[in-house]
């Protein structure tokens, strides 16, 4: 079976998110496309299930299919499976759909998405927990820690960087920037930039994440 036909249009892209180490897949969010669907037993559906089955054995050893590294092969694995399996019943009919885990990103769909930034779908999560200099926080986080670790992960072949910064004598800052694999330097700097441009809607003065389906920061 050729590689065109084995993909009917369906574009399949799963990597791994964070460094944790998860004991059951923790499901973070999921985006069910409306714009299309497809019947029960029909083509796209059976090619679907194929590549998710395919994606199964490709994505644990290396971090990414298309079908991170820092990610346990056994976890990685275990994360696949549930977001492939999850997705089924939270979207069992559509076209499109994107599943986050605390582990790996899954997204599926019948429209060419590879090698482009997703400006559409974003979430945030945030840490409810204060901060005693908030202002400090802010800028220390975006300007100094943050826009160094998407340039960082920019220019890896990961597209994936993590750092700290001390603020004050005993605290410290924790950040993290992510790309999907795919995606070209600059698409993944522009990415993580408009992520990190996110950042006073959903955590002012707070840690948290801000998470798409091209690239997640995250700050601690």
């Amino acid at each position: 079976m050729s590689s065109s036909q084995f993909t009917f249009s369906v574009y399949l892209l799963t990597f791994a998110l964070f460094l944790q180490t998860i004991f059951g897949a923790s499901l973070l969010y999921n985006i069910c496309s409306s714009s299309e669907n497809f019947a029960t037993n029909d083509q796209y559906e059976s090619n679907l299930r194929m590549l998710l089955v395919n994606l199964n054995y490709q994505a644990p050893p290396l971090g990414f299919g298309l079908g991170s590294v820092d990610v346990a092969t056994t976890d990685c694995k275990a994360c696949v499976n549930e977001a492939s399996n999850e997705i089924h019943k939270l979207c069992p009919y559509d076209k499109g759909a994107i599943i986050w885990y605390d582990d790996c990103l899954l997204n599926y769909s019948n429209k060419d998405f590879l090698d482009q930034i997703d400006n559409e779908n974003w979430f945030s999560i945030l840490n409810v927990q204060n901060v005693s200099e908030p202002t400090i926080f802010n800028q220390k986080t975006t300007k100094e820690l943050l826009r160094q670790l998407a340039k960082d992960a920019s220019f890896t072949t990961k597209k994936y960087a993590v750092g700290e910064l001390k603020l004050g004598e005993s605290a410290k800052l924790y950040g993290l920037a992510q790309c999907t694999w795919d995606l070209s330097t600059i698409e993944c700097l522009q990415c993580l930039d408009d992520a990190i441009g996110q950042l006073p809607s959903c955590c002012d003065g707070k840690g948290g994440r801000v998470v798409g389906g091209s690239c997640n920061i995250y700050k601690i």
